[in-house]
């Protein structure tokens, strides 16, 4: 009996089914994977802009001469509006988008956050910006302006504080981020890694490739954590401060000396900037955010030579080639001079003088017993006193406010270089011009009475005075009169009296302006020619005053 050779499949229905459905979730997560491979690839890398200091104009022109051609170039593509900027109050916000040199990829969306004002309240709009996702793509602006260079170091040391106390807040996985992102910074450029710009920074020799340059003296001693840049605005305000100040180029070479002596210990960059002329300050910033373009490299060039376009990028400068600027610069001093300003207690109170504490304890016991209760005086408290060695007492005793005239800075005697100035409040302002005013109203509100007396006796006096001014005339003519006496000449042959003359002739003149009576129309009566008293008249006077020359 010949065996079955038939093959029988144990490929069943169910077998069937459970492989198919397996191979749909195959499809779908593929599928899936590529949909989210492409969304990443699209989305876009965020960047932020943490913009201190300035006022809101200049805060403008910053964002305007960093997106200048990035805004012209979206408006050509997309025809769209510029995006607006709201930073009139408190913590503001912008932001533009960064396109390649061939302007169709955008490389990254910068989010700029302004803040004019360093007051601790804003403290706490800073903080919920700085997170473990944000510090590695956030870059820190300070604004400063060359209308007012004597307050530069006093606004830095006021904007690093308030940063470091918003900084010290932060929680542990923040603070690990921010050593970490320092950490790239400081090896940044040095030896054979990267530059700021994205060139490869080429070793001496093949044996320094794998090895950094050390840190120098005073660099990176006071990193904040995140990458700082300090933009100088409106450097065409030089020219101004030599024709109206008698600055020279050792002023300008002695603010840059200690910006770049205190920025060291940062590790932060330093550019000065003109609104009417091109500048490497969209390269800079770009580039600290690592922000490259794909198509172009654009080199980031120092320039410590031209006053009016420096740059000194990062990881760049020393104190060797601060010295070369303009020697006797001590910059030491001016080093340790920082660390302790910025040991100081923030924010810092006004303190009143060494002679006003037994003075404020006095008001304090007579208010205790009277029914009023009276405030201190604001204009009592003064800034309190710079430590020992600041940098910004050093810097503006040598960069002085030229509005602060000698004699005010001989007769201060507590703080001499004081830039602000307290006042009052405006409602207690009000109360004191109030009273001054009511004093003044009373002094003027005076009896009707009295005030018409005092009129009468000025009429008196002053007809009296009148009265006395015509007899002293007549008696004063009579005198002259007296002592010339007659004047008399001969007219034909005949003496003639010039006073009588002249009575005469005034006599006739009065005669003849009077009314005559009518003639009867029968009576022919021959007319004589009127006599010209007028010249008659003229013509005797005339030989007085002759007679009496002679």
């Amino acid at each position: 009996m010949a065996a079955n050779t038939n093959r029988y499949s144990t490929y069943t229905t169910a077998s069937t089914g459970s492989d198919s459905r397996n191979g749909e979730k195959e499809k779908k997560e593929l599928w899936s994977s590529m949909l989210d491979s492409v969304a990443s690839a699209k989305r876009l890398p965020e960047k932020n802009i943490l913009l201190l200091g300035g006022s809101v104009d200049s805060q403008r022109e910053f964002f305007e001469s960093l997106s200048r051609n990035e805004l012209r170039r979206n408006t050509d593509r997309q025809g769209s509006r510029k995006p607006p900027i709201a930073n009139s109050f408190a913590l503001g916000y912008t932001y533009y988008d960064v396109l390649d040199a061939d302007q169709e990829d955008t490389l990254a969306r910068i989010s700029l956050y302004t803040l004019t004002d360093p007051s601790p309240a804003f403290a706490s709009l800073i903080q919920p910006l700085i997170t473990p996702q944000s510090i590695p793509n956030t870059l820190i602006v300070i604004l400063l302006d060359w209308s007012q260079p004597w307050k530069w170091m006093r606004q830095l040391r006021e904007w690093i504080l308030l940063l470091r106390t918003v900084f010290q807040k932060l929680n542990r996985e923040c603070s690990a981020t921010m050593e970490e992102v320092m950490t790239v910074w400081r090896e940044r450029g040095r030896g054979g890694g990267l530059n700021l710009d994205g060139t490869s920074a080429v070793p001496t020799t093949s044996a320094d490739a794998d090895v950094s340059l050390p840190v120098g003296p005073g660099e990176w001693e006071d990193a904040l954590g995140m990458p700082l840049c300090v933009v100088c605005q409106n450097a065409e305000k030089m020219e101004h401060l030599e024709k109206t100040q008698g600055w020279k180029e050792e002023e300008f070479d002695v603010v840059l000396q200690f910006l770049r002596t205190i920025l060291l210990r940062h590790g932060a960059s330093l550019i000065y900037t003109t609104p009417s002329l091109p500048s490497q300050l969209p390269t800079l910033v770009h580039s600290s955010l690592g922000i490259h373009s794909l198509l172009k490299k654009q080199p980031l060039k120092h320039n410590v030579i031209d006053r009016d376009k420096i740059l000194v990028p990062p990881n760049w400068d020393s104190w060797g080639k601060i010295r070369v600027l303009r020697e006797g610069f001590d910059v030491e001093s001016v080093s340790s001079g920082w660390t302790a300003d910025l040991s100081i207690a923030w924010p810092r109170q006004p303190q009143r003088p060494a002679n006003g504490d037994d003075q404020q304890q006095g008001e304090k016991i007579d208010n205790e017993t009277g029914d009023e209760e009276q405030e201190p005086d604001e204009d009592e408290y003064e800034e309190p006193e710079e430590p020992d060695g600041s940098s910004v007492a050093l810097y503006e005793a040598s960069v002085q406010d030229p509005t602060m005239d000698a004699l005010h800075i001989a007769g201060s005697s507590s703080h001499s270089t004081k830039l602000e100035v307290q006042t009052t409040e405006t409602q207690q302002f009000l109360e004191k011009q109030l009273k001054l005013l009511d004093v003044y109203k009373q002094k003027n509100e005076e009896p009707t009475g009295h005030l018409a007396r005092i009129k009468s006796v000025r009429k008196t006096t002053s007809d009296s005075l009148t009265a006395e001014d015509d007899q002293l005339k007549q008696q004063a003519e009579a005198k002259v009169l007296e002592h010339i006496g007659p004047v008399q000449f001969n007219m034909g042959g005949i003496q003639v009296d010039a006073d009588d003359m002249l009575q005469r002739l005034k006599e006739r003149q009065a005669f003849g302006t009077s009314p005559e009576p009518l003639s009867p129309e029968d009576e022919t009566v021959e007319e004589t020619p009127q006599m010209d008293t007028e010249n008659l008249q003229a013509f005797f006077t005339g030989l007085m005053n002759r007679s009496r020359q002679s």
